[in-house]
């Protein structure tokens, strides 16, 4: 009893004598969605009023970025000025950020870019995120590799056409958080 809301404190502190740092925490909601149930004894409840406290109080400078994919789950203490200075949303990718996200992953696998249909590619991932590209190109590299053939704008086309991103699987999920974060949030372009 006790040992999270140390470990959690001594995290904070080690934030704090890093500074100036930035501190990344991805997926919020994962961390503090549960803080207002007491199914694990009250300890997320103690950890969320450090944090809070930590975020209105802290010394240093700590620049706190945090990514939540449901901002719905987030308890509403979070999302009032001073705890975050602003509240940012990030929508899929427009056509210039996906063919970028096809450069990095194809580079980031040893592939040359430029002997792709880039173009072509940017047209077939629209409605997609950076991850379900990046997984793409994955699943289009086994797919040649299995083949013994090098990978070409083709086998990345099949892949593409094969995955139903989010934008297609849950397209009332991401309408109703495009209007919450309409009037609630400023526009990361």
């Amino acid at each position: 009893m006790g040992e999270s809301e140390h470990n959690f404190k001594r995290a904070m502190l080690t934030a704090e004598r890093l500074a100036p740092i930035v501190l990344w925490i991805d997926e919020l909601e994962k961390a503090f969605a549960s803080a207002s149930a007491d199914a694990d004894g009250g300890v997320s409840h103690r950890i969320f009023g450090t944090f809070l406290s930590w975020l209105q109080d802290r010394r240093g400078d700590v620049f706190v970025v945090a990514t939540s994919n449901d901002v719905a789950k987030l308890p509403p203490e979070f999302i009032r000025k001073g705890r975050f200075d602003e509240i940012f949303f990030v929508d899929l990718p427009g056509d210039a950020a996906r063919a970028e996200i096809l450069r990095i992953h194809l580079r980031k696998r040893k592939q040359n870019p430029a002997t792709l249909d880039l173009d072509d590619l940017v047209v077939a991932t629209k409605g997609f995120s950076g991850a379900e590209i990046e997984e793409c190109i994955v699943s289009a590299m086994y797919a040649v590799f299995a083949n013994s053939t090098p990978l070409d704008t083709d086998a990345l086309l099949i892949e593409i056409a094969a995955t139903r991103p989010l934008s297609k699987t849950m397209p009332e999920r991401l309408d109703t958080l495009r209007r919450w974060a309409s009037h609630r949030t400023v526009a990361a372009d």
